[in-house]
């Protein structure tokens, strides 16, 4: 009988010990960028809405990178779209729009600002504007021509 419950208490031992092995959770990060040098004010790139901000751009295109790795991509023009987004650099991203791979670096990236310039196909550049959605936020009615 001894050596029976010596096992099972070896056994039970194993078992504990053997929960101490599980893997943790990943925490999840975010890009803090600070543009300005001054260690103050540092923003965060994901989880926040940004509204499309230049002129004689359609009103209401809007970028949120979700700190998963979900970009949603929307617009009051458009449907939705959602995509895989990583960061590549420091202050480089990219995402997958339709099996297209777009590159972009961060720019800017303020409290009220964020700046990317997509690096697109034959060496060209687009700079994009974007500023934090304020709330609450509508779509504003379609311009008529």
């Amino acid at each position: 009988m001894t050596s029976k419950a010596a096992l099972f208490a070896l056994l039970a031992m194993w078992g504990v010990g053997a929960t101490a092995c599980l893997p943790a959770y990943a925490q999840e990060t975010t890009l803090e960028l600070d543009t300005d040098g001054d260690g103050e004010d540092e923003t965060s790139l994901t989880d926040r809405v940004w509204v499309r901000s230049e002129e004689g751009q359609l009103p209401g295109s809007m970028l949120i990178f979700l700190s998963d790795g979900t970009l949603v991509q929307d617009s009051c023009w458009e449907t939705h779209r959602l995509s895989p987004w990583e960061m590549v650099s420091g202050t480089s991203v990219k995402w997958d729009e339709d099996g297209v791979e777009i590159a972009a670096d961060i720019t800017t990236l303020t409290p009220n600002e964020l700046v990317l310039t997509l690096r697109l196909k034959g060496g060209e550049t687009e700079e994009q504007h974007f500023a934090p959605a304020t709330l609450p936020y509508v779509c504003p009615d379609i311009p008529k021509s």
